[in-house]
């Protein structure tokens, strides 16, 4: 299977969740057995050598295939959810996004400095919920940091919010 049959099994909905913004609906390539399974093997494919040790999916589409992911490559999943999600101690990070503003938590005790993080969502757009995120796991001190999106909107530059230094990649790109 090809990136580009994935990219054309993308729903487009206009309008959504606001007028303006044209949304990406990734449950097309989940409803499919074989989308599904070549996403994985593609992310699988792409960390399976990088030492992850913790992927970190965000609320709520990073917890799509942040899971399934952790498990084949051996390591443990934790989520970054929205303020009172989560039942422990937790930190916090506010951000702006394209329609609104937000706060992301994690647990205060999730990763640690030995820890090797995949940070996982759908979709970058203007990059606001993955920085957030990112300054989140970077408080914990971990080791290292991979960012990765499955959907890139190119157009808007998200990654700019990222150092050079961050590999930060995306397995389908649009640019609208």
């Amino acid at each position: 299977m090809s990136i580009e049959t994935l990219t054309s099994a993308v729903r487009n909905i206009p309008d959504f969740p606001i007028p303006g913004i044209q949304f990406k609906d990734i449950t097309t390539l989940f409803q499919s057995p074989t989308h599904l399974k070549e996403l994985t093997d593609l992310l699988y494919e792409q960390y399976k050598d990088r030492g992850i040790t913790k992927v970190v999916g965000i609320e709520s589409r990073g917890f799509f295939l942040g899971p399934a992911l952790a498990v084949r490559l051996g390591a443990g999943f934790v989520p970054i959810r929205k303020p009172g999600k989560l039942p422990y101690k937790v930190i916090e990070e506010t951000y702006t996004k394209e329609y609104g503003n937000g706060a992301i938590q994690i647990h205060e005790d999730a990763l640690t400095k030995n820890d090797v993080v995949l940070l996982h969502d759908d979709l970058l757009a203007t990059g606001g919920t993955m920085a957030a995120a990112y300054n989140l796991v970077k408080k914990l001190g971990v080791k290292k940091i991979f960012i990765n999106f499955l959907i890139e909107l190119v157009e808007l530059k998200g990654r700019k919010h990222f150092p050079e230094e961050v590999e930060v990649s995306s397995l389908l790109k649009f640019n609208e």
